[in-house]
């Protein structure tokens, strides 16, 4: 019964992803960002979950980071041309990690920093200078792996989902690392 419980749902959407594939990545890594920050703020001992931080965490990923994934993994594609020989797949690689996901890496810094903790961008700038290269050092590690496995193996239309579900555990890494105490009215 529960196999064909997960069975079903997960023809639901794969169904919507085909007829919807951008309004349902949106969704998945909006949900799936927020999960990541309530989980986040659980380890990190807040007692009373800041609503307001886990709905910007929500807008993040919608308004963001599944529009930017989706046609980005579009681009690349388009460019060269669907290939997944090695070569191909390490230049795709290569442009997400070296190009790419530092620029994205310091946009969620900044939007972490100003917008969901409300920091002054003295202080933003600060921890930048102070947590970025270990953080990009960091999604490195594991992020070349999971790139090469995206590219060579995932196809096209679940790429995003794939980031989405890694960028969880990688979200609740980052806000655990760039947390800064909330500020007080």
């Amino acid at each position: 019964m529960t196999g064909n419980v997960a069975k079903i749902g997960l023809q639901g959407y794969m169904s919507q992803l085909q007829r919807h594939p951008l309004r349902t990545k949106a969704i998945t890594s909006g949900v799936l960002s927020a999960i990541s920050d309530i989980v986040a703020q659980k380890l990190s001992g807040i007692q009373k979950l800041q609503t307001r931080r886990i709905l910007l965490k929500l807008l993040l990923g919608c308004a963001y980071v599944a529009p930017f994934r989706h046609y980005f993994h579009m681009l690349l594609d388009k460019i060269f041309k669907g290939k997944t020989d090695t070569k191909t797949v390490a230049k795709k690689v290569a442009i997400e990690q070296l190009a790419v996901f530092p620029l994205n890496t310091i946009l969620i810094m900044i939007y972490y920093g100003c917008i969901v903790d409300g920091r002054p961008w003295t202080q933003v700038k600060r921890k930048i200078r102070t947590d970025f290269l270990s953080l990009q050092l960091t999604a490195w590690t594991s992020g070349l792996a999971f790139g090469w496995i995206n590219h060579k193996y995932v196809p096209l239309e679940l790429r995003v989902v794939y980031q989405s579900l890694l960028a969880f555990c990688w979200g609740v890494f980052m806000t655990l690392r760039t947390i800064m105490v909330p500020i007080k009215p």
